[in-house]
């Protein structure tokens, strides 16, 4: 065990692990892959999350969305490839504390999460 506190990839919002190969420079690490790094996070993305927030904003306290919801806001046509898109604004959002990524009713960990997700603002947040 490296005793290491796991980081948040930049990016994508996945947990990164400390790894050996890092050693040396684990304080600088902050995407968890050459694609991330190379995508990095744009202008497009923060627009991403700012809907989330808004589309939050305007639900009841503790009610939640749907990232699809999102997605066909800002592409109604075309929405299916800004699913991932979301729900990596979802995960950053989550690193930061401002929503909650649930299943089933239930607080999960976006990093591990598989199929039908939806999103609410974290407790503290309202």
């Amino acid at each position: 065990m490296s005793g290491r506190a796991p980081k948040t990839c930049a990016r994508c919002g996945r947990t990164i692990e400390w790894r050996k190969k890092w050693a040396t420079n684990w304080e600088s690490v902050r995407y968890c892959s050459a694609a991330c790094r190379a995508r990095r996070v744009r202008d497009s993305d923060r627009r991403l999350e700012q809907a989330i927030l808004a589309l939050l904003d305007a639900r009841a306290r503790g009610a939640s969305i749907c990232p699809s919801e999102v997605a066909r806001a800002h592409a109604p046509e075309d929405w299916r490839p800004l699913m991932e898109p979301v729900r990596c604004a979802a995960r950053r959002l989550v690193a930061a504390g401002a929503v909650e990524i649930t299943q089933r009713g239930r607080v999960v960990d976006p990093s591990t999460a598989r199929g039908p997700i939806r999103i609410r603002a974290s407790r503290g947040r309202r």
